[in-house]
């Protein structure tokens, strides 16, 4: 332990303390490919390795480095290995990461533009630079929220304002005035809808999803014959939510047809690109976003496929002063003199305080410009092409859906299997289990389905071989224990 004075770290010590962390960081960048992808340890293991308590004293900085090393690290399910490929893999940058640190010294809380103009000015600039990479036309202007669960609730409630219920003064409880609100969306949605609406008390009665076709898209007209139901009913539809990219599948709603039909109503467009919206500033993809320039709102994550450290999610409205509508609320100590000439981040959502996350992506895209971005997704599209062309030569897995993007469903269905549920529940664990590699799964038409996502920035086609290697190696394991 060394003796603490009042204050800070010595400046001395947070230089040398600053280098040792930069070193302990680019060696686990360099070495990741040694660690296991899924942490190794049993649960309740690390809480039970750290004391009971808080130390009384202040302790040596290099024994918390330790520490780091010792304690946490088998702890990590590493997302940055480029074996992970479940769920959807993240991108993050080393360059990324020097933002978070910027973002952390500085340490603003950028509620208002006086408190904050570095992050509110460079914020609106840099979705501006993102914006216009996507394709997205001039009048489309973003907010950046910490995920797209987040930025999903507000679009749905500046949807819900606009309706022109009262509900931003009267609430929805305690009366017999508001009827039924629905909101729609396909059945492969991603389970942040539904937790949107529950979180703004219109509750899961509110949500109605909508059937897809035989490659999991909403189907358009089933939608209009919905709303035209819910009307008869004497409901009220607010909001749409087609998807670009879903959960399951990355499947593609039409959107340019949903949009005919929200202008039909009047219904608010909420498009969902989550995941798939970095991929819009690749060339040869833009065709798949059809529609999507005729929304009310988009959410788009850099945190998922455009190398941004977690977490980042941006909403771009048509008119952010619908949004403003639904959330400016400024108290006496938050009133300034130049509100009416600036922008004030707290004016667009339930935070107050907001983070200087653009940093972190000003740098990512001035660090590799558009066209290093536009390579690295173009090639991650052409591994999970790679994959899929092995599943469909093969004859011992299949294709489940289209791969539109990154990730490509399959399964395993060798001949003379009774159970392919369990076989492939058995391939998935046992890969899992090992370290070597991370897929995730899902059910499409009561079938478990393995899934395989490529979007790390280290990536290279010897780690899509790796995995395929090891999948044909579990199938034989598997169907060799099954036999006996």
């Amino acid at each position: 332990m060394t003796e603490q004075t009042l204050g800070d770290m010595p400046t001395e010590d947070f230089r040398r303390y600053g280098y040792a962390v930069v070193d302990q960081l680019a060696e686990y960048f360099e070495d990741i490919e040694q660690l296991p992808v899924l942490s190794q340890i049993e649960p309740g293991s690390l809480a039970a390795s750290l004391p009971a308590s808080a130390p009384e004293q202040g302790e040596d900085f290099a024994d918390v480095l330790n520490d780091v090393d010792r304690l946490i690290l088998p702890a990590v399910t590493n997302w940055n290995h480029p074996n992970f490929h479940g769920l959807f893999s993240t991108s993050t940058s080393s360059v990324g990461v020097f933002g978070e640190m910027f973002a952390a010294a500085f340490d603003m809380k950028a509620m208002l533009w006086r408190t904050s103009p570095a992050s509110t000015e460079l914020e609106d600039v840099t979705l501006d630079w993102l914006r216009q990479m996507m394709g997205l036309p001039d009048f489309f202007e973003g907010i950046i929220y910490d995920t797209a669960s987040v930025s999903t609730m507000h679009a749905i409630a500046a949807a819900r304002e606009r309706a022109n219920l009262g509900i931003r003064e009267k609430g929805m409880s305690g009366r017999d005035d508001l009827p039924l609100l629905r909101v729609y969306c396909s059945e492969h949605v991603h389970s942040s809808i539904d937790k949107a609406v529950i979180t703004l008390g219109m509750g899961t009665r509110s949500l109605r999803k909508i059937e897809c076709n035989e490659r999991f898209e909403m189907i358009p007209e089933r939608l209009a014959e919905a709303i035209e139901e819910d009307i008869e009913a004497g409901y009220q539809p607010i909001c749409v939510i087609p998807t670009i990219g879903t959960t399951s599948t990355t499947s593609v709603d039409p959107v340019d047809l949903v949009a005919d039909i929200c202008e039909k109503y009047g219904l608010w467009l909420h498009v969902d690109a989550a995941y798939a919206g970095s991929a819009a500033i690749v060339p040869e993809l833009q065709h798949l976003f059809k529609g999507w320039e005729r929304a009310d709102s988009i959410v788009t994550n850099p945190h998922k496929w455009l190398f941004t450290p977690f977490d980042l999610s941006v909403l771009y409205c048509r008119d952010l002063n619908e949004l403003k509508a639904a959330f400016s609320l400024v108290p006496e100590y938050l009133k300034t003199s130049d509100a009416a000439a600036v922008k004030n981040g707290m004016d667009y959502g339930i935070q107050l305080g907001r983070r200087f996350r653009a940093l972190k992506l000003w740098f990512v895209i001035r660090y590799f410009g558009r066209k290093g971005m536009i390579a690295r997704i173009r090639e991650h599209c052409r591994l999970a092409q790679l994959f899929a062309s092995w599943v469909k030569s093969s004859d011992n897995f299949e294709l489940m859906a289209p791969v539109p993007f990154a990730l490509v469903c399959f399964r395993a269905n060798p001949p003379g299997v009774s159970d392919l549920d369990a076989l492939n529940e058995r391939i998935l664990n046992a890969i899992n289990a090992s370290g070597k590699a991370y897929l995730s799964h899902t059910k499409l038409n009561g079938a478990f389905t393995l899934r395989l996502s490529v979007g790390s920035i280290r990536v290279e086609e010897r780690h899509i071989e790796k995995v395929w290697k090891l999948l044909n190696d579990r199938l034989v394991e598997a169907t060799d224990s099954e036999i006996k």
